[in-house]
């Protein structure tokens, strides 16, 4: 049952969220935590990410373009907001959309044709689910691919779900198709980058204002893998003052569901004891601290009481 509740958690999502006050009453009564942990296997001592009755997709910016505007724009770009990001941390996807628009980019949000958001096939995947995880990844792949083929960048929140698309789905059977789609796939901080070599990062840069507040940087797993932690530094660099610096460290010990499950969560303990936290609770009160990962976020909030922000945030909250 728990690995079910895991998987199919962006089928049920928009289910789930109208029922949010009843449901996020597990993280502040005791004993529906310990019913939890007796029953599913989900272990009482952890918070559960909160649902949003009001989130990303339900209430969405109205300024987002088609897929027809999109595809006739002179700078356009396709934003994949997944469940994470959409439902739990909304902030993180709407600051991605203004970033963009400030940047001078026609921003279409991707979505199913017949409404409702799209999945990468993760959740599946990590409950072992490999045929559903196929199916979604197929769904995503066919609503992208006239997009990537006509050169548009697909740009994404969450490494685990964006870099998918360039790693579990080119070993699913999906065909040529996953590829031209993996080959326009960009994590947030990449596109930026990519667009600043080109010179077209410019107006945005020029916009930027100081925080006042040093930054230190968790890279996730997955960033980590694929080479793609640089790019965050670079992109938090434009911020005058934020002097990013990477805080060395292996695995945040929450792994997706890993570090929530009764029988794990001592051992995502331990990983996160190893550099992580350690790190963190240093790190003077005035200091920002940047996880792109959701499940990283979650983790550094539990153990260490400190905020985490996705770098999206600290780029919206510098612009002038």
């Amino acid at each position: 049952l728990k690995d079910r509740l895991i998987a199919h958690l962006p089928a049920y999502a928009r289910w789930a969220a109208r029922a949010a006050p009843l449901l996020n009453l597990r993280n502040r009564m005791p004993w529906l935590a310990a019913l939890g942990d007796r029953w599913l296997g989900l272990s009482a001592a952890r918070s559960l990410p909160a649902w949003r009755s009001r989130h990303f997709f339900n209430d969405a910016p109205r300024h987002t373009a088609t897929r027809e505007e999109v595809l006739a724009a002179e700078r356009g770009v396709v934003l994949f907001v997944d469940t994470f990001n959409g439902h739990f941390e909304d902030e993180n996807a709407r600051d991605a959309l203004a970033v963009l628009q400030a940047a001078g980019y026609t921003v279409h949000v991707a979505a199913r044709a017949g409404g409702g958001h799209l999945c990468c096939g993760r959740t599946y995947l990590a409950a072992g689910m490999v045929d559903a995880a196929r199916g979604k990844a197929r769904e995503l792949i066919d609503e992208l691919l006239p997009l990537a083929r006509a050169g548009l960048a697909i740009v994404g929140l969450e490494p685990s779900c964006l870099l998918t698309l360039r790693d579990e789905t080119l070993a699913m059977g999906l065909g040529a198709d996953a590829q031209v789609v993996a080959d326009q796939a960009l994590l947030f901080e990449e596109f930026l980058a990519r667009e600043a070599r080109a010179g077209r990062m410019e107006a945005l840069k020029a916009r930027l204002l100081p925080l006042g507040q040093p930054v230190l940087v968790h890279g996730h797993c997955h960033q980590k893998a694929f080479g793609a932690v640089s790019p965050v530094l670079e992109v938090l660099r434009w911020v005058p003052g934020a002097d990013p610096r990477l805080i060395e460290s292996s695995c945040c010990g929450m792994a997706g569901s890993f570090g929530y499950e009764a029988d794990r969560v001592e051992a995502s303990k331990a990983m996160a004891e190893l550099a992580l936290l350690p790190a963190v609770r240093a790190a003077p009160a005035d200091h920002l601290i940047i996880a792109d990962g959701t499940s990283c976020r979650h983790q550094i909030a539990d153990l260490a009481g400190r905020e985490a922000l996705h770098s999206v945030r600290v780029m919206e909250r510098a612009l002038a």
